[in-house]
């Protein structure tokens, strides 16, 4: 997939001149003649998306980048969004796509049906202070999990909803485990021609733990969009 002439169609498009060198983090691997053919009959852009102002931006400017591109190309372009809910909430993810609260969404939402609705208690002292102890646990425990569940179903809801006003073909993904790791999976496994992310720097930790030889472009979003933010 050539960049360059999105990107100058995005700058025409906002009056800048300047997104190229703002935007692009990771350049694509050099792909054969063929591969390049067949890519630009179809589009996949993919969006690390968690409804943050900033990853909200990186899906707005995704949108604008596939509707641009139906009109000069005449290509079938996907919109895809991924929501990485992680193992361990504490991640340093920042503003790309780091968990937000939801404070109103407890047990009022319905469990997933592939959602556990107990958890299995390991051997150990059954006496009534420890028992006690362990099923509060456990209920804690499933009550996150129904959170998180509850909160991405909003988030990928949120997102759907805005594809739809751009009129674009939208796929969603869940997945579960490291945001780096999983967003290298679905980028693999599409055949992604470009990830977007709501970071604008090569240094962010999410970018960093893409690592080298990432399958497609990675781009950020403009400088100037944070420096108008209060």
């Amino acid at each position: 997939m050539n960049l360059k002439p999105i990107l100058v169609r995005l700058q025409n498009a906002i009056g800048r001149d300047d997104l190229i060198e703002q935007m692009v983090l990771m350049s694509a691997p050099k792909t054969s003649l063929s591969l390049q053919t067949q890519s630009t009959n179809s589009v996949n852009l993919i969006v690390g998306y968690n409804s943050s102002p900033n990853s909200h931006t990186a899906l707005d400017i995704a949108l604008l980048i596939a509707h641009q591109t139906r009109l000069a190309t005449k290509a079938q372009v996907t919109v895809q969004v991924v929501y990485v809910i992680e193992e361990n909430q504490s991640s340093h993810g920042g503003d790309v796509l780091q968990t937000e609260e939801f404070a109103s969404m407890r047990a009022t939402e319905q469990i997933p049906p592939h959602c556990p609705t107990s958890f299995p208690l390991r051997g150990f002292d059954t006496g009534v202070i420890t028992q006690t102890k362990l099923q509060a646990n456990a209920a804690y425990q499933q009550e996150i999990l129904v959170d998180r569940f509850a909160q991405a179903e909003c988030i990928l809801r949120q997102a759907s909803c805005l594809a739809v006003e751009w009129k674009s073909s939208f796929k969603a993904h869940l997945r579960f485990g490291c945001i780096a790791k999983e967003l290298r999976k679905v980028v693999a496994a599409e055949g992604a021609d470009l990830l977007l992310l709501g970071c604008n720097s090569l240094k962010h930790p999410i970018v960093q733990q893409l690592g080298s030889n990432f399958p497609c472009s990675v781009l950020g979003i403009p400088n100037f969009i944070n420096d108008k933010r209060p």
